[in-house]
């Protein structure tokens, strides 16, 4: 349900891994063709070699271009995101995101709707009408919630499809601009199927958007109980400010106590005080896509 650590596979060597292969799967890019699909990653056998694919799969993906944009430098700028997304994301995180003047993209994953799991309450339709007519902004997270490269293109698509018409109701039938891979989970294909199909997609990978942008796979920051360093974010800060970056954050729960993948109020005031000290305008994702100037790069 929740995302894995955000920095896994961060430190692979893509052009190693791609000579040497994994367990006799062939080459990076070989490998990252043809794993998409469930009955393949089965195949596999161990978690062990899931975990294996996947980290290959995720680096790979990373070096594959498919909606590159390159930019110059514009204002540095912050969109605020929350996955799944737990009803404390709007009922705690309102006061928030008020208080700061900022418009957050809330990833709607429609299975959640209505549900407790694990104790954790999520969004209700009251929440999607409120939460939308304060100016925020609603993006898909798949319907069911599920690991995209271990799906079949078909399945994949489907599953955005019946996303979509479960929030065309609370959009006037607007379209869906900007996705976040579930788990953080991408591959090659998976890839080319979100970057097609939506403006923007977003990652878990921490990094500043800049320079070269791919809007397939945006870089986020994670703002997460188990693993927040404010030294880091304020670094990350220091450096949108100084190259006209655009910085990405994403939470789940927002609570007293939260989650080990959420965070509490005060740990989203600090982050947006850092932000907003250090000079970052805060716009939801598809507002700050919209603003990148530069041409659009050949994928």
């Amino acid at each position: 349900m929740l995302k894995r650590p955000w920095g896994f596979g961060g430190d692979s060597n893509p052009a190693a891994d791609s000579r040497r292969g994994v367990s006799g799967c062939g080459t990076g890019a070989e490998l990252a063709e043809r794993t998409p699909c469930a009955p393949l990653l089965q195949a596999r056998g161990t978690e062990t070699q899931l975990d294996l694919i996947g980290r290959l799969q995720r680096t790979t993906a990373r070096y594959v271009s498919v909606r590159a944009r390159a930019c110059e430098p514009f204002p540095p700028t912050l969109s605020v995101t929350f996955d799944d997304f737990p009803r404390s994301a709007w009922t705690r995180a309102r006061a928030v995101l008020e208080r700061h003047g900022a418009l957050a993209t809330y990833y709607v994953a429609g299975r959640f709707c209505g549900a407790t799991e694990k104790g954790l309450e999520y969004f209700r339709p009251d929440d999607l009408n409120a939460l939308v007519a304060a100016g925020h902004e609603l993006g898909c997270h798949t319907f069911s919630h599920v690991h995209a490269p271990r799906m079949t293109r078909a399945r994949f698509m489907a599953d955005c499809d019946r996303n979509a018409a479960f929030l065309a109701p609370f959009l006037d039938n607007r379209r869906l601009e900007t996705f976040a891979y579930p788990y953080g989970d991408v591959c090659v294909r998976s890839k080319r199927l979100a970057g097609r199909r939506f403006t923007t997609a977003r990652g878990i990978r921490a990094g500043v958007n800049g320079g070269s942008v791919d809007l397939a796979l945006l870089a986020s920051m994670p703002l997460e109980r188990r693993s927040w360093s404010v030294a880091r974010w304020r670094g990350l800060v220091e450096e949108a400010a100084a190259q006209g970056g655009w910085l990405t954050l994403f939470t789940h729960d927002v609570d007293d106590y939260p989650t080990p993948y959420g965070c509490t109020p005060a740990m989203l005031d600090q982050a947006l005080t850092i932000a907003r000290d250090g000079g970052l305008r805060i716009l939801t994702v598809s507002a700050a896509a919209a603003s990148l100037p530069g041409a659009a790069l050949a994928a």
